[in-house]
């Protein structure tokens, strides 16, 4: 285990983790001077970079992409690359994207699922690659599941959830994300969780760390915000009243 993950697991009951997700070099870099201790090129970058309306249109090409951005600005900061959508869906095929994740230099790689993926994250850990699993609701699944909804609802879904944290933990995966989960059944799963896990939509507190994406923190897309999002600023009408500034200068001039 590098230096690098290896401080964020001492971190396990001691500090609270913080995440972010970047898709460019200033975000990157910004998030990387502000102490963030991991980012995130999430697939998220579908939706808030590219327009699409959900993450399973994104591609290695794209990640690969806007990976090497984040990269190339990130010095002290975790870089956690997502494995896009049927890039994983055999081990061999895992560990081959895993490899090409790495080429650019990631930290560690992000994939999604739990009992299903257990065998993948286990030939990419042995293959000395870092994985950060991701539990609950699975957003590359969105479609089959008719959209986004909360999980562990049900006794029968929290167990599901905290068997699958099972299985990343042997898998060898070095923290989990646990994302829209009922916020006991999150608690419940980071207490008995010897690795970090790190909620979204999951409840404030109930995991050892907090993941976000930039654009919800800041106010960037205002034409979707999710419902457990806390924006801190409100980027959107800054550029807004920055241009129209502008504007009236240069058809006004001095």
């Amino acid at each position: 285990m590098n230096a690098k993950i290896a401080k964020i697991v001492a971190k396990k009951g001691v500090m609270p983790v913080s995440e972010l997700t970047a898709y460019d070099y200033p975000t990157a870099r910004l998030l990387d001077e502000s102490g963030v201790d991991m980012i995130l090129v999430g697939d998220s970058l579908g939706m808030v970079m590219l327009g699409y309306p959900d993450t399973t249109h994104v591609t290695l090409e794209h990640m690969l992409h806007h990976g090497a951005a984040v990269v190339r600005a990130a010095k002290n900061a975790v870089v956690v690359l997502d494995m896009p959508i049927h890039t994983y869906d055999t081990p061999e095929q895992a560990l081959a994207t895993a490899q090409a994740l790495m080429a650019i230099g990631a930290d560690a790689v992000k994939l999604e699922g739990g009992v299903d993926k257990e065998e993948h994250i286990r030939t990419i850990v042995q293959a000395g690659i870092p994985v950060q699993a991701h539990i609950g609701l699975l957003p590359q699944k969105v479609k089959e599941e008719g959209g986004f909804r909360m999980k562990g609802k049900t006794d029968e879904e929290a167990a599901a959830i905290m068997r699958d944290m099972e299985a990343v933990v042997r898998a060898g995966a070095f923290s989990v994300v646990i994302e829209c989960t009922k916020h006991s059944v999150a608690a419940e799963i980071t207490k008995a969780c010897p690795i970090v896990t790190i909620g979204i939509g999951a409840g404030r507190g109930t995991c050892d760390g907090e993941v976000a994406v930039i654009h919800d923190l800041v106010g960037a897309f205002p034409w979707f915000v999710p419902g457990f999002a806390r924006p801190k600023a409100n980027v959107a009408d800054a550029i807004r009243e920055a241009v129209a500034t502008w504007q009236q200068e240069i058809e006004k001039p001095q």
